[in-house]
């Protein structure tokens, strides 16, 4: 065959491979007044961030030449938000009656999808629900539903069932024995049931274990505040070793005392609430960099959540001074609120109560970005502005290290690249 034809076939051969190749992505440049940077701390004005399909490309000082330039005007722009203690599957009326007995699991995903929606337009683009209390593996299916851009939401991580025990919190007390009902959490009642509910909730799709360390309001001891201790630091390691052999980790809902301590010593990635804890197991939370989600919010009167006899300002009283012992011995402390129990879409009323407390501005911030991508393992991904990272994108009205209440005025959400809120 001539050298001339040679060369025509082979041209030819590589045409349709040149022209499947995908189009670059085009890039965007927001544009707005202010641009927070959690990590440095620091706020430049007039910046840039650009954007190159679903990932930042770079922060810079002007957009680059042929970028989709969107002006939001006098707004501060930031990493979007992460919230470390969820449920969207609850609604504040759920805390009067349990939903299992009163709504279908059809009913409360449907819920569920409003709640996702309402909480992503707030600016939480990526959130850790920790348990769906009785909806079964509905936040399974609500999270591959925003993954598979069905519905909107944010980035969801879920732990379907929390591991309780015969009498413990979530375990329906007060009903007739005689009747069968459904459960809100999973009674796991050994070691080996324990070890048994982890492998099933990861089969049906879990990304985090929930254990019930310690009961809950109406278990806590009138006179010195101590709650139900419902596990055994044996019975954490086996969940915990468990978990970690299918690469899961374990939040463990606690108040205080021998629950709260077993929990830390049998290797929890997280605790939750914890308004009893002492400064010697602060102290130990700080040294194994275990990480705390005080969940501050729903326990304020405003919530309007009933609590047994006359304690609740003395709950209160105790989690203020938990949270600023907490900052003093150098937990990690990570933004988390309950949000179920109160409205979605009003999360971020966490910050003024953090701040409230003695926590500075951008360590508020922190705590709902960079710490608790730390906290997901998800530091490349989400909680940054960095290169490479999603571009998981929020603008508010004012500067948070100046007034924290600005992050109560979302006005620009975008998550993977794609707009979900404008002005």
């Amino acid at each position: 065959m001539p050298i001339r034809t040679i060369a025509i076939a082979a041209l030819l051969f590589t045409l349709p491979l040149q022209a499947s190749q995908p189009a670059p992505a085009r890039l965007t440049a927001l544009r707005a007044a202010r641009v927070l940077d959690p990590v440095s701390g620091r706020v430049t004005s007039n910046g840039v961030i650009v954007i190159r399909g679903d990932r930042i490309d770079s922060v810079a000082a002007s957009a680059p030449a042929g970028a989709d330039v969107v002006d939001l005007g006098n707004l501060t722009l930031m990493p979007g938000l992460i919230d470390g203690h969820t449920h969207v599957l609850l609604q504040p009326d759920d805390e009067i009656t349990p939903p299992v007995l009163t709504k279908s699991q059809a009913y409360r995903t449907i819920e569920g999808v409003r709640a996702v929606k309402l909480d992503l337009e707030a600016g939480f683009t990526t959130m850790r629900d920790l348990d769906s209390e009785g909806a079964g593996f509905a936040d399974v299916a609500l999270r591959d539903a925003i993954n598979k851009g069905v519905i909107p939401g944010p980035r969801l991580l879920v732990a379907t069932y929390a591991l309780t025990i015969t009498g413990g919190h979530m375990n329906l007390s007060g009903m007739n024995p005689d009747i069968a009902l459904p459960d809100p959490a999973a009674l796991t009642d050994s070691r080996e049931a324990m070890i048994a509910e982890v492998r099933r909730e990861v089969k049906y799709g879990a990304d985090w274990i929930k254990l019930y360390a310690t009961g809950t309001l109406r278990h806590v001891d009138p006179v010195t505040l101590e709650p139900l201790s419902q596990v055994s630091v044996d019975e954490v390691r086996a969940v915990v070793a468990e978990a970690a052999r299918w690469r899961k980790d374990v939040a463990a809902h606690a108040y205080g005392g021998p629950g709260a301590r077993a929990a830390v010593e049998g290797g929890v990635r997280s605790l939750e609430h914890g308004m009893m804890l002492d400064d010697d197991l602060l102290r130990l939370m700080a040294e194994r960099g275990t990480f705390w989600c005080p969940t501050l919010s729903v326990y304020m009167p405003e919530t309007g959540l009933p609590a047994p006899g006359d304690i609740t300002a003395r709950v209160i009283a105790s989690h203020k001074r938990t949270f600023q012992a907490a900052m003093k011995a150098g937990v990690k402390i990570v933004f988390g609120t309950d949000v179920g129990a109160f409205p979605h879409g009003t999360s971020a009323r966490e910050f003024v109560h953090m701040a409230d407390y003695g926590m500075p501005p951008i360590e508020a911030v922190r705590s709902a970005t960079t710490r608790a991508a730390e906290l997901l393992r998800m530091e490349k991904q989400v909680g940054t502005l960095a290169p490479g990272a999603f571009a998981d994108i929020i603008a508010v009205d004012g500067d948070p290290l100046a007034d924290i209440t600005a992050l109560q005025r979302v006005r620009f959400v975008m998550k993977g690249g794609a707009v979900v809120r404008r002005p």
